[in-house]
């Protein structure tokens, strides 16, 4: 909405312009310049909006975080999905195997201080093979 206020002040502004000083190609320079700044917009917009809907992982460093608190011991990662789920906010889904396993919640409470994981599941897997 600001780029669109801000197209429009400079819009009224060239008309202005355009009518004491005769430039007639001010509007439609300003115009240009309009397009641009709302196509640029509109580009970002798309492209974070499509992230979230598609489920683009959001964090790289946060998936090594989460690895390096989880992988311990025997304790490994077999599948992990992080996602976007709002502004500054991430969801994963953690699938582990062991050959000793910890109830979910004890997974969990390791990664309790990550302020950008909103919501998380665990599951745990017991691998009886050594």
């Amino acid at each position: 909405m600001l780029a669109d206020a801000a197209t429009s002040v400079l819009a009224i502004a060239a008309l202005t312009l355009a009518m004491h000083t005769g430039w007639a190609w001010a509007d439609p320079a300003v115009g240009l310049v309009g397009s641009v700044v709302i196509a640029s917009w509109a580009w970002t917009l798309i492209r974070d909006a499509g992230s979230v809907l598609l489920d683009v992982s959001a964090d790289r460093k946060l998936e090594r975080t989460i690895r390096a608190r989880l992988e311990a011991g025997e304790d490994r990662i077999t599948d992990l999905h992080v996602w976007q789920v709002g502004p500054g906010h991430c969801a994963a889904v953690i699938s582990l195997v062991s050959h000793t396993p910890l109830q979910p919640a004890a997974y969990k409470e390791r990664l309790r201080d990550l302020k950008a994981l909103s919501h998380v599941t665990v599951e745990v897997e017991h691998c009886p093979h050594h």
